[in-house]
């Protein structure tokens, strides 16, 4: 059994960008923050993390945002949410 990170950086970057030339997912995200444990399961049946107005269920194994909102609101469509190179922080 792996133990769940305890915090993940979360990008949102627009999905629509396909060649970002010389850009890093990073000066391509239009929002950034660091989301922490919970210690709660989120609907999506993942583990879920919160902070700077960002409420996500990560799947900790695949690094996979499953369910995340944003000021309380869902995503905006042509936007997706990744976990910064996979890594935890």
């Amino acid at each position: 059994m792996s133990t769940v990170p305890k915090r993940f950086e979360i990008l949102v970057v627009p999905a629509h960008v396909d060649d970002r030339g010389a850009a890093s997912v990073e000066d391509s995200a239009v929002r950034a923050a660091v989301v922490e444990a919970t210690g709660e399961v989120g609907n999506s049946g993942y583990p879920r993390y919160a902070g700077h107005g960002i409420v996500a269920d990560i799947d900790p194994e695949t690094r996979t945002v499953e369910a995340i909102l944003l000021d309380g609101r869902e995503l905006d469509y042509g936007l997706t949410a990744l976990v910064l190179d996979g890594r935890e922080h």
